[in-house]
């Protein structure tokens, strides 16, 4: 059975990855988990300088999900590269490593300086995040997105994932933006912007307000706009957004997804990922699949 999948010029050797911000920097998981088994490793999204994130609360547990607002908590790039990336780059499979930024220089300078070091397989541009000011702003404009994705484009000879927001009226024309800028392949989605609200305090109870809502409640809509990207633009995609099981996986895999990002499930149950791969075979073998590759993209429209 042949798992690998190809992402424009990432290749990986089975469809599961861990999204970034749920899977830490990989060490956290020795003991837990076989690592070098996933298809790819998105440790948590670093930025140019350290960032302390936003004040508590910063999640909130929902009915069918995770609302969050962490504020991109993070060391650095310098920190990342000093104390991180060296042991990522021994793990035995691809990684991939999720930058974001303020400014479009912010993006493509943490492009050129992490893509050019060695054990990195690709950069995603996390051009999607609610929790920090500006966070959005590249992912919700056609014109912005593209612009970052190019320039960036220029400055790395890494593959580039552009990892896009749901919180738009069209995001085939966003996508379309990042794959004319020159990305590899687009990340869909990233969280849907909510808010959790105590009543008795009349007050949010995210300390930043408003947070990005994970989980099971927005896997609908992160397959609609897989499936509206696949239909309408020639780029492989990435599927996230409330992945648990195998029938999860497979949804995403025939509405055009090529892989998927496991995400809020590594939180109660970090070995999920590694469980989806060794049922990832039967689940092929069901539909009389004999590759990954052969069924992506193939729901009936």
């Amino acid at each position: 059975m042949d798992l690998s999948v190809t992402l424009g010029r990432l290749e990986l050797k089975n469809p599961i990855m861990v999204a970034s911000g749920t899977f830490g920097y990989a060490r956290e998981m020795e003991g837990i988990v076989d690592v070098d088994r996933i298809g790819g490793i998105l440790p948590k999204t670093i930025t140019a300088e350290p960032r302390i994130g936003n004040a508590p609360w910063r999640t909130v547990e929902t009915s069918a999900g995770l609302l969050n607002a962490i504020g991109l908590d993070n060391d650095g790039v310098d920190a990342f590269l000093e104390h991180h990336l060296p042991y990522l780059a021994d793990i035995g499979t691809s990684v991939v490593v999720s930058v974001a930024g303020r400014t479009e220089d912010d993006f493509v300078n943490l492009a050129e300086r992490v893509g050019s070091q060695p054990g990195v397989s690709a950069i995603e541009l996390n051009l999607s995040c609610p929790n920090v000011s500006g966070g959005v702003d590249f992912g919700t404009n056609a014109d912005s997105c593209r612009g970052v994705v190019a320039a960036a484009r220029q400055r790395t000879n890494v593959p580039i994932l552009a990892k896009l927001t749901p919180n738009v009226t069209r995001i085939a024309d966003i996508a379309q933006a990042a794959a004319d800028g020159g990305a590899d392949a687009v990340c869909l989605i990233n969280t849907v912007l909510g808010i959790a609200i105590d009543w008795r305090r009349r007050k949010p109870m995210l300390g930043n307000g408003m947070g990005g809502l994970s989980g099971p409640a927005i896997k609908p809509i992160a397959l609609r706009c897989v499936h509206q990207v696949s239909s309408a633009v020639d780029i492989p995609i990435i599927g996230i957004g409330g992945i648990a099981n195998i029938d999860d996986v497979m949804e995403f895999l025939v509405a055009g997804a090529s892989a998927v990002q496991i995400g809020t499930a590594n939180y109660y149950d970090p070995t999920v990922s590694t469980r989806l791969i060794d049922q990832l075979p039967e689940a092929l073998d069901e539909i009389n699949a004999g590759s990954v590759a052969e069924i992506i993209g193939t729901m009936v429209r």
